[in-house]
């Protein structure tokens, strides 16, 4: 089935050590169009953080990549910031309140990529394994710092978190509203399909698309995207979801359900959402 509905994926890592520009090719091949291109965490790619400039290396990388995604014929819009588990890497050889000044320092070089249109949006969020009291405080201080430069630039704001439901959204959606983000801003990465929970907090759901999970959340309307979370690890290949799977999932669900949700989902949601543009 071909079709002029633009195909994108919220939520992809590529990374040059492993399948890298194959990978995108997989993507493309099957329908894929554009890919929000999202930095690795900064262990993954041999980096240790000792000093917020550090991070330099990694967002450089991600911009780099994202040119060369675009060179073969598929959108690449970078999304840059620090990892939440890196307070965990950060604590293991510093204290906590350097380690939290060092990525909410992080997250401003982030930003300033972002100002300089390089890229659409910054990454954080909180851990999403149990951590102690003390550790989820300066946490839940630095995603709300990531949501003040977001206000700032007036950029979308990816969010890594805990499993969520209902309560952990309103959580979320309160801390943020605090910041004065614009709250459709938001994403939160990863999210189970509660489409309707979300859009009544103005949070913006990217729907891991595993089996069952998008006509789920087509039942609550169409105001999500679609991410695979492809982790592009050589050691987990095809982790979380592979790059084939939103065109090909995407290409199988219009057969039922027609074109205009997925051009909602995949061109009018991220243009909202990022402030770009996805032209096929």
């Amino acid at each position: 089935m071909s079709t002029k509905v633009p195909i994108t994926d919220n939520h992809m890592h590529i990374d040059p050590r492993a399948r890298g520009l194959e990978a995108v090719k997989e993507f493309k091949n099957s329908g894929g169009t554009h890919i929000i291109l999202v930095t690795k965490p900064s262990w993954s790619l041999g980096v240790t953080v000792k000093k917020p400039e550090d991070y330099l290396k990694v967002f450089d990388e991600t911009v780099e990549l994202a040119s060369r995604i675009r060179e073969i014929g598929v959108g690449a819009f970078p999304v840059l910031g620090v990892h939440p588990a890196e307070i965990s890497k950060l604590t293991e050889y510093m204290e906590l309140p350097e380690a939290a000044e060092i990525m909410k320092k992080g997250l401003e070089i982030a930003s300033g990529y972002v100002e300089k249109g390089l890229a659409v949006g910054i990454k954080s969020g909180r851990p999403h394994y149990s951590v102690d009291a003390e550790v989820w405080a300066a946490s839940n201080e630095i995603m709300e710092y990531a949501f003040s430069l977001g206000k700032e630039q007036d950029c979308a704001v990816q969010l890594h978190t805990e499993s969520v439901g209902e309560p952990e959204l309103q959580d979320i959606a309160e801390r943020a509203k605090r910041t004065g983000i614009k709250i459709h801003r938001v994403v939160k990465h990863y999210s189970p399909p509660l489409v309707r929970i979300c859009e009544e907090l103005g949070l913006f759901p990217g729907v891991i698309s595993v089996k069952g999970a998008i006509e789920q959340a087509l039942e609550e309307g169409t105001r999500f995207m679609m991410e695979t979370d492809y982790i592009d690890d050589p050691e987990r290949p095809g982790a979380v979801l592979g790059p084939k799977t939103i065109p090909k999932r995407t290409i199988k669900l219009m057969e039922t359900y027609g074109e205009e949700p997925f051009w909602i989902i995949h061109k009018e949601n991220p243009e909202k959402v990022y402030d770009i543009e996805i032209e096929i």
